[in-house]
């Protein structure tokens, strides 16, 4: 029956880091000052113990994963750490301008690319400059993606003492044959001695990224990685589907043969195997892709309804403005979304110049704004509530959601839907019975990656 299921909810379908997705903003209702205008409302919305976010886009990369569908520019020149710096920090004076008072962060999270191709100290500067004129919010969350291979206990330890006390490593698979087919050699030896620096360093929260589906998968491969993985005993685990989406990031994903990628059966089966032994040791499943242990806020937060779902993927906290900064970096006002230009020149230039560098976004509107909560819910808390976010095409979407019901995916009670845990694995295709813009203009090119 499982089988059955996975063969016919197995299509493409976004993963809901926003709503409306990227390819459906509406670029012809969005402008630069429409943008700022809902920011400047939407913080002064917000009470300043409630804080901010702030992400920060790290895109250097000193060699290409051809797994990743990350904006990175790849360069082995570290020269180029200093000049970006600075206009990640003139594009925070141009924040800071239009908020026109010192913003509390309580979220900082630097993302890539990879963050720890900067040396600690001038992460270090970078923060520095960051909060000349912000405050650390009392109860912060600071975090970093860092790349075992060159996170040094130099980079830890400067972290930690800012207020770093989460990190993240990309592991990804640790068969040889897989990281040589995604171009990532990285030995366990490693990610054990950055593990086990953080945790000497003091860090609360280490998480690994696993990845199912890469080329050359098999159960045999994927149940040592989470052996050894056990052996490091991380706080949380993101446990992703492999995204191929070559016909998006064109050569990057084309480093290996289709027919190496596990079958859609075989690939559901990585995950099926990989969640039954990571709830063996203890993990609980939260929201989608993650795992986490009793001890680690992310657990505490989805027992507490705390969890959020934002462009950095799940947090702890629900804070309702997050400013992106560095090239490609994506903007949250909840009323708009802004994303900055792809380019690194064309990103510095328009700094540069003294312009916020935003190349495209989406004002929500009423309706936006009524299914964002419910995809946010569902995506967060498995269930959302019909009772006061009602909207004309509820009774639409309920139609789009009756074979789901019919299949046991879902169940309706007392005005609420529920995601049923034979349907937690198909939660992507439950929210896009919700997705309006993508139901009333259906994508005529491939566009998202399988959700299965």
């Amino acid at each position: 029956m499982q089988k059955k299921l996975i063969q016919k909810y197995n299509t493409p379908g976004p993963r809901y880091t926003s709503y409306p997705t990227v390819p459906y903003w509406d670029e012809n209702t969005f402008s630069l000052e429409s943008w700022k205008q809902t920011l400047v409302k939407s913080y002064r919305e917000t009470n300043q113990k409630d804080g901010i976010s702030v992400y920060i886009h790290l895109p250097f990369c000193e060699s290409l994963c051809t797994f990743c569908a990350c904006h990175k520019h790849i360069t082995k020149r570290h020269e180029v750490e200093d000049d970006y710096i600075d206009t990640v920090l003139e594009e925070w004076k141009l924040y800071l301008q239009l908020l026109g008072e010192k913003p509390r962060v309580k979220e900082l999270h630097f993302g890539g690319g990879t963050p720890t191709f900067f040396s600690p100290e001038n992460l270090i500067r970078l923060l520095e400059g960051l909060f000349e004129n912000a405050e650390i919010h009392p109860e912060h969350e600071f975090s970093i993606e860092g790349h075992p291979n060159n996170t040094t206990r130099e980079h830890l330890q400067a972290l930690y003492d800012f207020g770093f006390k989460r990190i993240s490593f990309g592991v990804q698979d640790y068969d040889l044959q897989i990281q040589e087919a995604i171009n990532r050699i990285q030995p366990y030896e490693n990610v054990e001695r950055v593990t086990l620096q953080a945790r000497e360093i003091g860090y609360e929260s280490i998480s690994h990224d696993l990845v199912f589906g890469l080329p050359f998968h098999s159960l045999e491969k994927m149940k040592e990685t989470i052996r050894l993985t056990k052996q490091l005993n991380p706080d949380r685990i993101a446990f992703y589907s492999y995204a191929h989406v070559p016909w998006v990031k064109g050569v990057g994903q084309r480093g290996f043969d289709e027919e190496d990628l596990p079958t859609p059966d075989k690939k559901r089966e990585l995950y099926e195997v990989g969640k039954q032994m990571l709830e063996e040791l203890d993990y609980v499943e939260i929201g989608m892709d993650h795992f986490a242990l009793k001890s680690d806020s992310m657990y505490q937060a989805m027992i507490n309804q705390k969890l959020h779902r934002n462009f950095m993927g799940y947090t702890t906290s629900n804070t309702q403005v997050m400013i992106g900064l560095g090239m490609s970096a994506i903007s949250d006002s909840w009323y708009s979304f802004a994303q900055n230009h792809k380019s690194v020149k064309k990103y510095t230039d328009l700094v540069k110049g003294g312009t916020i560098p935003v190349v495209k976004g989406h004002i929500l509107n009423e309706e936006d704004l009524l299914i964002r909560r419910h995809i946010l819910n569902l995506m967060c808390h498995m269930e959302t509530d019909f009772t006061e976010a009602k909207f004309p095409e509820l009774e639409s979407v309920k139609n789009n959601l009756a074979e789901m019901e019919k299949d046991e995916l879902i169940i309706f009670e007392d005005n609420r839907l529920k995601v049923t845990e034979k349907g937690r694995i198909f939660v992507r295709n439950i929210c896009m019975a919700f997705d309006l813009r993508m139901l009333r203009n259906q994508p005529q090119t491939k566009i998202f990656s399988m959700t299965i």
